[in-house]
């Protein structure tokens, strides 16, 4: 029988598929297109049954309602309208469309051909297309309270459970996984306060990775905003929502990676698949000289215009979307800089940032941006508005530096240690507008920056010339896999000192999931395209002993006042007439002088902290920072209670020992030492 689709009782203010009790109304936004068109699909999604223009039209809202329309129907659109690429614009009806508001795909996307031949070959990609499913909104997702995110944890859900054993084998490498013990003790033992999932959108491989025989396993490439990706969450948001609610009963706020920066469909010569092919010249940027040629301030081969209306209110929708849907804490925001691109470059008071500020449902989120894109102007570090926090690039660099031996450097590190004012202290941020790092997914692992002074991607097909060149990483005296005992000791020494300093800066510190575990990736510092044991975590073989000092780590933290305070350090009073915040000080005792930073040579640096413990007195904390290769004698400073030395990344299962303070403490080589006052 014959779909009836009318414009009467219409409702255009709701793009996408909005079920009713008596039928489901559709529709889209295309300011270019002549004619939009709906298509429906049989029960199993095999086969076009229906092609309905949509008959109503409100501005540049194209709509109709079917009346009698159940749940769960499978249906896309074509558009048609000029192919004038001279003029920005791609229409051609021989390609089915992802609805940009689909909720639901019932199949993943696959690369073909078909999605990108010219409309000259009048190819029809509508049996490669997913169809979106026509669903009512799932409710009832709460969010935590907001709290700035503390440790968080960042995971590439595919890789964190794929090779886990103990997990039934149909839930691994998929959302679902979250909900199982095994992970969640995993994350409760380490302290973990915020975990940040990498993409789930629903995505398609790059063209050029088929050819090669591998895909994309990170997810940084999404054609639908707001469904999830179907091989990670095949039940769509109500898996996403208990694996939320599962961490959230851990309590463990949970932060998603999204991709608002470009879609899926690449450059000029990319597939068209849904927003190219709904009006190529409203939702991409283009060149202003040649607007047949799209902007790539991405690198990816196209960049949303994120400072027109209705891309911003289709980001809006995305977002408000997964956190209604699912209960989502926040977001991190994936190339973040394009967000706050107009036509005269980046802007703090970008239409999105404002909404975002505005917004009843976003304000109070977390998030948290990656300030830079490749365009011009596209270092952003410590220039977005509040509420935004930022990672941080800075503290990653000079940290890598610091150890690896860079001449100069104790200045930088006191400076990231401190807070990273530099970047942070303007409207009244905090420190924990940072977001600290050692390593992310894009990059080499914590284990692979000590063993690889090179980055080795040939895996990835393109002859090594992909990747980041300048890692600040270096190897200890072999490059890559060993067996020689001094070389593998002296990496696991580096990577508990880096550890310790993580944690003892102030900001939120960031964790790449697997880190903890000595998790390698045989030297790949680009391995989005490595859906197999190079990304996937190989939990039989996992470093438990690094695990617990982690664990120990965040623990001492979260209590310790010293540590866990979210204030710059300034060296002033923390109340009147009382100690300083921090105390830069040498070897001997004494506070650092201006040539002791000065000194190129030098790899020791120690740190005297004191904050409010809440009870009206004062907590205090030692860090001995040595980056050297010979221990040091460091004289204490008075005290009138005693020290313990709590922690020290040269023996992380030593217990905790008291200290004479007319003894001199022995800072070891590569170590960093906590001490705190009793």
């Amino acid at each position: 029988m014959a779909t009836l689709l009318t414009a009467e009782r219409g409702l255009p203010a709701e793009l996408g598929a909005t079920v009713t009790e008596d039928g489901v109304h559709f529709a889209v936004y295309s300011e270019n297109a002549d004619e939009v068109q709906l298509c429906l699909f049989d029960e199993f999604g095999t086969r076009e049954t229906e092609r309905l223009r949509l008959p109503g039209r409100d501005g540049n809202v194209r709509f109709g309602f079917a009346p009698g329309m159940a749940a769960g129907a499978r249906y896309g659109f074509r558009a048609r309208g000029p192919f004038d690429p001279a003029r920005g614009h791609r229409f051609d009806a021989s390609k089915l469309l992802v609805d940009p508001y689909a909720r639901r795909l019932d199949r993943a996307f696959v690369w073909r051909p078909e999605l990108a031949a010219p409309p000259s070959r009048g190819l029809d990609s509508g049996p490669f297309v997913p169809r979106a499913l026509a669903l009512p909104p799932e409710t009832g997702a709460r969010p935590l309270p907001f709290a700035p995110p503390g440790f968080t944890y960042e995971l590439l859900v595919r890789g964190f459970s794929q090779s886990r054993p103990d997990l039934p084998v149909r839930l691994r490498g998929t959302v679902a996984a979250l909900c199982e013990a095994p992970l969640l003790d995993h994350l409760t033992r380490l302290g973990v306060e915020t975990v940040e999932l990498m993409p789930l959108a629903a995505s398609l491989d790059e063209r050029h990775l088929a050819a090669l025989g591998l895909t994309n396993a990170w997810g940084y490439n999404p054609i639908a905003l707001m469904a999830p990706d179907p091989r990670l969450a095949p039940g769509g948001f109500p898996e996403i929502r208990a694996a939320v609610e599962a961490l959230h009963h851990r309590g463990i706020r949970v932060l998603l990676d999204v991709v608002l920066n470009h879609s899926g469909e690449s450059d000029e010569f990319g597939p068209t698949i849904a927003f190219r092919g709904l009006d190529n010249a409203l939702y991409y940027r283009h060149a202003r000289e040649d607007a047949g040629r799209l902007v790539n301030d991405t690198g990816t081969g196209n960049t949303f215009a994120a400072d027109r209306a209705p891309v911003v209110r289709l980001f809006r929708d995305t977002l408000r979307r997964w956190v209604e849907e699912t209960g989502l804490d926040g977001f991190r925001y994936d190339l973040g800089t394009v967000l706050g691109r107009e036509d005269t470059g980046f802007s703090r008071k970008a239409p999105f940032f404002a909404m975002v500020a505005e917004d009843a449902v976003l304000k109070d989120r977390i998030h948290v941006a990656e300030p830079w894109d490749i365009g011009p102007g596209g270092y952003q570090v410590g220039n977005f508005p509040p509420p935004f926090l930022e990672w941080q690039d800075r503290f990653r660099d000079d940290v890598r530096r610091f150890w690896r031996g860079d001449a100069g450097m104790v200045g930088a590190l006191a400076t990231r240690l401190a807070g990273s004012a530099d970047l942070f202290a303007t409207d009244g941020r905090r420190p924990s507008a940072g977001v600290n790092f050692l390593a992310a997914h894009d990059g080499f692992t914590l284990a692979d920056l000590v063993a690889y002074a090179g980055k080795h991607n040939e895996a990835n097909g393109e002859n090594n010339r992909d990747g980041h060149n300048d890692n600040h990483s270096w190897n200890n005296g072999a490059e890559g896999e060993t067996g020689d005992p001094a070389i593998l000791e002296a990496r696991a020494r580096d990577v508990r000192a880096l550890l310790a300093t993580l944690f003892v800066a102030r900001g939120n510190p960031m964790l790449t999931a697997g880190d903890e575990l000595g998790r390698t990736q045989r030297g790949n510092n680009n391995a989005y395209a490595q859906d197999n044991e190079i990304t996937w975590i190989d939990w039989p073989r996992a470093d438990r002993e690094l695990v617990a000092f982690v664990g120990r780590l965040a623990g001492l933290r979260r209590t310790h006042p010293a540590l866990a305070r979210d204030a710059f350090l300034t060296g002033e009073p923390v109340t009147a007439g009382a100690a300083r915040d921090a105390v830069w000080r040498r070897e001997d005792g004494e506070e650092m002088e201006v040539r002791d930073w000065q000194e190129d040579g030098r790899r020791v640096l120690a740190l005297d902290l004191t904050a409010p413990d809440g009870d009206g007195r004062l907590a205090r904390a030692l860090v001995y920072l040595n980056a050297g290769r010979e221990e040091v004698l460091a004289r204490l400073p008075e005290t009138k209670t005693g020290f313990v030395l709590e922690l020290r990344s040269d023996r992380p299962d030593a217990e905790p020992v008291p200290l004479a303070s007319d003894h001199p403490l022995v800072v070891p080589a590569r170590a960093v030492l906590i001490v705190v006052e009793t």
